[in-house]
């Protein structure tokens, strides 16, 4: 029986919904600017009142419709039913487009006037105009700025004609990139703790796109999702924002802690403009958590059949909105305000400049237990992929379904390796010493994906996630449309992973990447990625038992095993003859004083990528003879029990066509 929807005075709209939040936003942006006094004129280079003013106004209008747009993109994607008779994807991706066109004019109008108050001028002056264009994209902070707009326009133009689910998916993700690059630009690249604070505000603003994205699309769309009266599938997409809320906010808290705490650095400069403003910012947030758990305790249960908890919804949901941007405003002026604890690495430090991290000294053999340094984003990542496997397996315990202990076992395992290899020693002394990158790269690439692949985590996935009755993409939907996609097909064929792992490789050395990945966060992580995803790949066609890739006779994976291993041996080989220093310009300024030289480093380092690959290698060659072993007594036992049932009719037509041969050839003799 139909329920009678809530009257429309207690629905409130959209449109004055997100225009007051906004509003508000501006209000708390200005007010947290006049008192930190971030809007008063320099004494040298002033770019004017224009560029004072609009440029936070444009910051966080910017913000808020980045990540409308990418809540909306998402909604549309993987968390809102679509019925015969709605067309609430295309409404979606409507509004998405215009959000997105918001956030590519207000980020170009920011780039502007970012550009700007770096010159020190206007931005109608003939000096910044001249320059513009020609410096936009080689200064690191502008660039960034440029690459998060153009996301936008590029999303802005897609959505309006998107009608594909995958295309939203996709548009999703490119969003959730152009919003997270933006951690790239803090208060000083060059400050100690500088890579930390940018995986802190890369959590902080992943959190904040998916919260805050993912509710103001619900209000949007609110309406909508009650067609034709009824509260399911608005229950359905607020329980399944919720959980991606409750991640959120989770990610949001954590990260801002640390933030905030790398640029306050005591209790006593909380007293300070900034650390206020981070107080104010706080409190907000515990608000937002305490409004959160109460949707989720009382309200989320009742939207299936309550209209009053639908209106009860839509107020707590517009006051969240409110408080949300507020928050985003406070975080706007709290970026235009000098933080009290910035400690920036002296220029004639070359060590920390060029690496991020103080010269660690010679490394010793206890080092190689004793010494750690926490990469918080790569503990996190490790801990994550841990966490969600147990509760995968405790889920399929629960319900009387077994998973073999020894995958269990192989995971952690393969996530303890890598937490070593890029916190502990490896990590360390890799940022400064070829041999030792070298090593770490070995067991990010081999070692690690020996341990990760045979823990099967897609068939866990597959096993333990429920799978969605309204056709929307959930979790386990996702990962069935990436492991059958074509894409896929072609990065899963032996031939293909295993070029891609031995050339990539070779190229990223011998060119300017590797100068980069060791000069740049950006490049450092990107490079990690690339060790363990090539690596993972590799493995997983030669033994892999997840869905996905084609299999291949175990002989013809040994051949391109073996092929694959030689080239990558040849590799050392070259690289202990390569009579040029490789990044000159990283390891030929670092001066270590403890090196002996860098020259004989590199040759180690060729040395170990030459030896270190036979021992992964004979434990995949046994491993894949193990499966060809297995396979083969499989289809034994097959044809056995095919054979018991249908009384060896297979060999006896076996038998048949020899003698029917056999008597041909009497007769041809003949």
């Amino acid at each position: 029986m139909s329920s009678t929807p809530a009257p429309t005075s207690s629905r409130p709209a959209p449109g004055p919904v997100l225009g007051g939040a906004l509003g508000l936003g501006l209000l708390t942006l200005v007010i947290g600017l006049l008192v930190t006094g971030a809007t008063d004129p320099p004494r040298i280079g002033d770019p004017g009142p224009i560029v004072r003013w609009g440029l936070p106004v444009l910051s966080l209008t910017w913000q808020v419709a980045a990540a409308t747009t990418v809540g909306l993109t998402g909604l549309a994607a993987f968390l809102m039913p679509e019925r015969g008779s709605t067309d609430r994807r295309a409404t979606a991706m409507r509004y998405a487009a215009r959000g997105a066109g918001i956030w590519a004019v207000a980020g170009g109008l920011t780039v502007l006037l970012t550009f700007s108050d770096l010159v020190g001028a206007p931005p109608t002056s003939a000096s910044v105009l001249s320059q513009f264009v020609t410096f936009v994209f080689q200064l690191d902070y502008t660039r960034v700025m440029a690459i998060s707009s153009l996301v936008g326009l590029f999303v802005a133009v897609v959505a309006s004609f998107a009608r594909a689910r995958s295309t939203m998916a996709w548009l999703t993700f490119i969003g959730l990139a152009g919003i997270v690059v933006n951690a790239l630009t803090g208060h000083a690249a060059n400050a100690v703790g500088h890579e930390t604070a940018v995986n802190a505000m890369g959590f902080h603003l992943l959190g904040i796109a998916v919260w805050v994205g993912g509710l103001a699309a619900l209000v949007i769309m609110r309406r909508l999702l009650l067609t034709p009266g009824e509260g399911q599938d608005l229950a359905v997409t607020v329980e399944r924002y919720s959980v991606l809320a409750l991640w959120s906010y989770a990610a949001v808290a954590l990260s801002g802690i640390q933030s905030g705490w790398l640029r306050v650095g005591s209790i006593a400069n909380l007293a300070s403009a900034y650390g206020v403003l981070l107080l104010l910012k706080v409190a907000i947030l515990v608000g937002l958590g305490v409004l959160g758990w109460q949707q989720r305790r009382s309200i989320v249960a009742a939207l299936r059949t309550s209209p009053t908890s639908r209106a009860t919804f839509a107020r707590l949901a517009a006051i969240e909105v409110l408080l949300m941007v507020i928050a985003m405003g406070l975080a706007v002026a709290l970026s235009r305000t000098a933080p009290p604890q910035l400690v920036l690495v002296p220029e004639t430090d070359l060590v920390t400049v060029l690496s991020g991290y103080p010269d660690p000294g010679p490394i010793s053999a206890a080092d190689y237990v004793l010494s750690w340094r926490i990469d918080w984003l790569f503990l996190t990542i490790a801990v994550l992929a841990i966490g969600l496997y147990l509760a995968g397996v405790r889920r399929l315990r629960q319900r009387g379904d077994s998973w073999p202990l020894g995958r269990t076992v192989c995971w952690i395992a393969g996530w303890l390796v890598f937490v070593y290899a890029t916190c502990g020693a490896l990590g360390i002394w890799g940022r400064v010493l070829f041999s030792t990158h070298m090593i770490m790269h070995m067991v990010v690439a081999m070692f690690v994906p020996l341990l990760l692949v045979p823990g099967a985590p897609i068939t866990l996935a597959l096993r333990a996630l429920k799978a969605r009755a309204d056709k929307t993409w959930g979790p386990r939907e996702l990962i069935l449309q990436i492991t059958h996609s074509r894409v896929n097909q072609v990065l899963t064929n032996p031939v293909f992973a295993a070029a891609f792992f031995f050339a990539s490789m070779a190229m990223f050395y011998y060119s300017p990447t590797f100068e980069l990945a060791l000069t740049t966060h950006t490049g450092h992580l990107l490079m990690m990625a690339h060790f363990i995803l090539t690596g993972y790949l590799f493995t997983w066609v030669l033994i892999g038992i997840d869905p996905g890739p084609r299999k291949w006779n175990p002989l013809m994976l040994l051949v391109i095993l073996f092929v694959t291993i030689s080239f990558h041996a040849f590799f050392g080989v070259i690289l202990t003859g390569t009579e040029y220093l490789l990044a000159p310009d990283f390891f030929g300024q670092l001066n270590l004083p403890w090196l002996e030289s860098p020259w004989k480093d590199q040759f180690r380092a060729g040395e170990i990528a030459w030896g270190v690959g036979e021992l992964p290698t004979l434990i995949l060659a046994l491993l894949v003879a193990r499966n060809w072993v297995r396979a083969d007594r499989l289809e034994t036992r097959r044809k056995d029990r095919q054979a018991r049932r249908d009384g060896d009719a297979e060999l006896a037509a076996y038998n048949e066509w020899l003698a029917e041969r056999r008597h041909e050839t009497e007769r041809m003799g003949r």
